[in-house]
């Protein structure tokens, strides 16, 4: 599927009719992943947007950080528009390992898509008058029709499916990952903020970081 920027397509998924939900649609961990779980996280966000990158980088770092794991953005080791040559490559997994972090997390957007969805009508109850309704037109009317409509209507919702992945910087290889669904963020801190939660819940879960 195809990588999208995450702020040029969140900058029109204002929907205010509608709550932000992040849902993880599922998560796999290798069994050859650290015993004890991951203690010292760099996060890496992929996106063509420097904002985006930082924002999801600093929100899942506070969150990683608040459940008692070391965590880092990776700005400062691999600064915005660094090339991923075998040079920068080799520099990368040398300063992981030098200042002893022992995982890397990637986080990119998958995709972006809309749905519409009818969104069905409410029939609520108009109260009675406390008697003396035959004494005018409305009185009558209102004790005949108790019972008022609002029309249902469509809605656009605005799904974006997002991809994190945990490597081992030891091996380098793929300990675990997960893929979640965000429907009609409000902005792109929240978005970042909600998904940087779900996220480290499911870490925890899947046992690859311990919550201190």
């Amino acid at each position: 599927m195809k990588k999208f920027s995450l702020l040029a397509t969140l900058a029109f998924a204002v929907l205010v009719s509608c709550s932000p939900s992040t849902k993880i649609l599922g998560s796999w961990a290798s069994p050859e992943k650290k015993a004890g779980g991951y203690d010292d996280v760099v996060i890496i966000g992929i996106s063509e947007s420097v904002i985006s990158r930082q924002t999801f980088e600093d929100q899942i770092q506070s969150v990683l950080t608040q459940d008692g794991i070391k965590a880092s953005n990776s700005s400062v080791i691999i600064p915005p528009g660094t090339k991923p040559s075998p040079e920068e490559k080799e520099k990368f997994a040398q300063t992981l390992k030098s200042q002893g972090h022992d995982a890397v997390l990637t986080v990119a957007l998958l995709d972006q898509t809309q749905e519409s969805r009818y969104v069905p009508g409410t029939t609520t109850y108009a109260p009675m008058m406390y008697g003396g309704y035959y004494r005018s037109y409305w009185g009558y009317y209102n004790y005949y029709s108790p019972m008022m409509y609002d029309p249902g209507y469509y809605t656009t919702d605005k799904n974006y499916f997002l991809e994190a992945n945990l490597y081992d910087v030891e091996t380098e290889q793929l300990v675990w990952s997960a893929q979640s669904e965000t429907t009609n963020p409000a902005n792109l801190e929240a978005f970042a903020r909600t998904f940087a939660m779900v996220i480290s819940d499911q870490m925890i879960k899947d046992g690859v970081i311990v919550k201190k």
